[in-house]
């Protein structure tokens, strides 16, 4: 069976395809042979400059180099990959293939490259380059995909915290009826909490190493005893723009990566809460959605109009957050100097970035189709006079009347209490006259504290 959409494993693969090809140039195999070949090739540059008899590059050399990562392409990665089926090593590959390279650019003008082809993977252990390259992917991805599609996402809740800002709704505190609100204000409280865990996420150093095999220079200081090998590993490293780890194994352990994916999940959490509550409002009639033409919500119901972006969103967050969490506890371990278990889990770094992405794309095409119902939640604030069993109490005890909290309990809990019985016993309560006349003129409509400003200034 030939690989197509239709007939790949995975549904990253295949039915949502089209929706992660901005993915592939950062996670797909070949990206990372290409972040690798960057890597291997930065190094090789950084020896030309720090070794005092290593390799010999002239500005032709480096440009050639320049230009073997500039245009690597799906047919080198390919081509690495068939050196591969030899070696069973696919560092070891790609230093092959340099080589073969570099032997291909001394018949031009770049002719020190064959001879520096003995300094390419110069000390370095496979993990120098794994961790550098997988360091980069995540800062590259994150930076050009991930936020930005955040980003988008509140953005437009933003928008509709402003746009609903005085648009009044009930409540529910444990599915009960409460205290009014507005629905600005609700979607403002997500707008606060993702902000706060999109900055945790872009502000997160993602760190490297380069020190070798157990992480000591050994190699490097038996070749070259008298060089400052941390200067010059922690000068690369940071010329990459990461940050960088002084004391490592053979690998790098991890955290920064493991903080990364804990601050992604959480973001998805928020967004779990997001997806359910907007669900549950969909459901109370709060939202309708706007209809999309030859679009069907049921096999059998014709009149159904399901809240499937807001489902499908809440069901690749949770698959995402599994694998985010299973990163976060399972890559910082690992066995003495090095064990392997880190590599095939690494490999799946991509495929929780896609679940992230596909979800927030459908949070955000499900807001896009959101129109509130204002005269549905007017109607229930209409029928849920209780609700200002609070205000009354609280201006009672203010005001030092005694058992207020009970007054009011003894009449509205377990039971709804019309306009008129409520107004009746703030008229005949022991209040001020003004302090009546301002609760009578209250309702629940109008009973939402500071919530219409609080959704503006988000």
């Amino acid at each position: 069976m030939d690989l197509s959409a239709l007939t790949a494993l995975s549904p990253l693969d295949g039915r949502y395809a089209a929706k992660l090809t901005p993915l592939r140039g950062y996670f797909s195999e070949a990206a990372l042979i290409k972040y690798r070949a960057r890597v291997e090739i930065a190094w090789l540059q950084m020896l030309a400059r720090e070794l005092p008899d290593g390799p010999k590059l002239s500005p032709a050399d480096h440009a050639q180099l320049e230009r073997i990562v500039a245009e690597f392409s799906d047919a080198d990665a390919a081509a690495v990959k068939q050196i591969e089926k030899r070696t069973n090593h696919d560092v070891k590959a790609l230093e092959y293939w340099l080589g073969e390279r570099f032997a291909q650019s001394s018949q031009t003008a770049a002719t020190g490259l064959k001879a520096a082809v003995q300094f390419v993977h110069f000390a370095c252990t496979s993990e120098d380059i794994n961790n550098l390259a997988y360091a980069l992917m995540l800062n590259a991805a994150r930076s050009a995909v991930v936020l930005p599609a955040l980003d988008a996402l509140i953005a437009r809740l933003q928008q509709l915290a402003h746009d609903l800002a005085d648009a009044a709704m009930l409540s529910r505190t444990h599915g009960q009826p409460a205290t009014p609100t507005t629905m600005g204000k609700e979607l403002a409280n997500a707008v606060y909490r993702l902000r706060r865990q999109r900055e945790r996420c872009a502000g997160i150093a993602m760190a490297g190493k380069i020190n070798g095999a157990v992480g000591n220079y050994n190699a490097h200081l038996a070749a070259y005893p008298d060089i400052d090998w941390p200067r010059i590993a922690r000068t690369f490293v940071e010329k990459l723009g990461l940050a960088f780890n002084p004391y490592t194994i053979q690998i790098e352990p991890h955290d920064s990566l493991a903080e990364l994916c804990d601050a992604l999940a959480h973001v998805n959490t928020v967004l779990i809460d997001l997806d359910r509550d907007i669900w549950g409002y969909i459901s109370l009639g709060y939202f309708k959605q706007k209809l999309v033409a030859g679009e069907v919500g049921s096999s059998t119901m014709p009149h159904k109009v399901n809240p499937i972006d807001f489902e499908n969103s809440e069901g690749n967050l949770g698959l995402a957050n599994a694998l985010l969490h299973h990163f976060s506890a399972k890559l910082p371990i690992s066995r003495w100097q090095r064990d392997l278990t880190d590599s095939t889990v690494l490999r799946n770094v991509g495929v929780a970035f896609g679940y992230c992405l596909l979800a927030y794309d459908s949070c955000l095409r499900g807001l896009n189709k959101l129109e509130a119902d204002r005269a549905r939640m007017q109607l229930e604030l209409e029928q849920s006079w209780e609700v200002l069993a609070e205000a009354v109490q609280t201006v009672m005890r203010r005001h030092g009347i005694a058992d207020a909290y009970d007054q009011l309990k003894a009449i509205t809990r377990g039971q709804g209490i019309t306009q008129e019985a409520l107004q009746r016993f703030i008229s005949n309560s022991a209040l001020p006259e003004m302090e009546k006349r301002r609760l009578l003129a209250l309702t629940p409509a109008t009973y939402l504290g500071l919530a219409a400003k609080l959704a503006r200034a988000v």
